[in-house]
């Protein structure tokens, strides 16, 4: 039996068993007693940014504190400190605070090299996802696995909470259109943590490298999918809020368009305006924000629409907003300026040609299911925690 798939037997039979009866969730990182022994007398990478926390510590302080040999620290979109707006390239350097090397897997590579893992003995892996399939910190622990394999390198990954793991969503990307904003066949909200992804990647062996990743994963203690999780810290720099990580499925695909959602306010993902002042009665001027929003879409221009922030109760991923605005205009390619760029978050163009035939987004689900039905059986052989359903 592959390493892999009994840890994954054992997690699952932790789980059943435990129930919710011995305490409040901890996080993976918070169950040190789990994985400081894999790493003692050990040079240790870790891939890391703002997110990865124990309690009120940085994992990669406490690593230190308990005498962990840090060897390298691999930064992700948005940076190590998570300071970096969205697609800006990052830097190699070092950390100030430790010293540690730091390498970009978001500037000139986003893979890791061979030479970046030949001193190591081990990986960790501990970054808070947001549960959809374009956000690109799933994308980067692909490549961290591939490459970890490649090297015959164990890589662990600490478990967390999805804040948008309580259901399964939208098209299923077609290997037509994966890209670093989406890499495998699933859909746009995915409904798995980091591991158990990480498990489904393996075990489907979506990676290229020759063999399966030397994979350990550290459960969250005590957590359901039927849980909503409010994130301890910011995700990356324009998802300020849990209104904005739940509405971020649903207007992610505005990127593509004229239309804001906020990037340069002081709440992005949370609104959606145009230029028109036909687009409805709220207004804001979108300004570049140091680390958060370096040159935001319609800089310095009043934008009309809808505050998003007024509802009462944030729905799960929909298309409503996207196609509302879309009908708002009278020319499309007023609206949609960048048709490949939503094909590759979208995971398909049939998408945009479904719209332009006028299909509703009831009808447009319809052609989605039996995909997404095929997903859920899937992703059932890798859940880690009790489903929603």
């Amino acid at each position: 039996m592959h390493k892999y798939f009994s840890f994954f037997l054992l997690s699952l039979l932790a789980v059943s068993c435990a129930g919710f009866a011995s305490g409040g969730l901890k996080t993976g990182a918070e169950q040190p007693q789990k994985y400081l022994p894999l790493l003692k007398g050990k040079r240790t990478g870790v891939v890391v940014n703002q997110t990865s926390i124990k309690g009120e510590m940085h994992l990669v302080d406490f690593l230190l504190q308990q005498g962990i040999a840090l060897a390298r620290i691999f930064a992700p979109e948005h940076g190590f400190r998570g300071d970096a707006s969205a697609g800006q390239k990052i830097e190699d350097g070092r950390d100030v605070a430790t010293g540690i090397p730091v390498v970009s897997l978001y500037g000139e590579i986003r893979k890791p090299t061979p030479a970046h893992l030949d001193d190591l003995d081990v990986v960790v892996f501990d970054i808070q996802d947001v549960g959809c399939r374009f956000y690109t910190y799933i994308s980067t622990l692909h490549l961290v696995m591939e490459a970890c394999a490649e090297a015959d390198l164990p890589l662990i990954v600490l478990d967390r909470p999805n804040p948008n793991g309580d259901y399964v969503a939208g098209p299923v990307l077609d290997p037509a259109f994966q890209s670093f904003v989406g890499m495998h066949p699933i859909p746009v909200v995915h409904g798995c943590t980091v591991g158990e992804l990480a498990l489904m990647i393996n075990g489907e062996h979506w990676h290229e490298a020759p063999r399966k990743c030397d994979l350990t994963v550290v459960p969250v203690q005590n957590y359901s999918h039927k849980m909503r999780y409010s994130l301890p810290v910011d995700p990356s720099p324009n998802l300020p809020n849990d209104r904005a990580v739940r509405l971020y499925p649903s207007l992610c695909f505005f990127e593509a368009t004229s239309v804001s959602i906020g990037r340069g306010t002081p709440f992005p993902f949370q609104v959606v305006g145009g230029t028109d002042p036909s687009l409805g009665d709220f207004v804001f001027i979108p300004e570049p924000i140091p680390g958060v929003a370096g040159n935001p879409k319609n800089e310095g221009l009043s934008c009309y629409g809808t505050d998003l922030r007024t509802l009462d109760a944030i729905p799960p991923f929909t298309l409503d907003y996207f196609l509302d605005f879309y009908h708002r205009f009278e020319n499309e390619a007023d609206f949609l300026l960048r048709e490949k760029w939503l094909n590759l978050l979208a995971g398909t163009d049939q998408l945009i040609l479904e719209i332009r035939e006028g299909m509703s987004e009831q009808e447009m689900k319809g052609k989605w299911q039996p995909a997404l039905e095929n997903y859920k059986r899937l992703r059932r052989n890798y859940l880690l925690y009790p489903d929603f359903e």
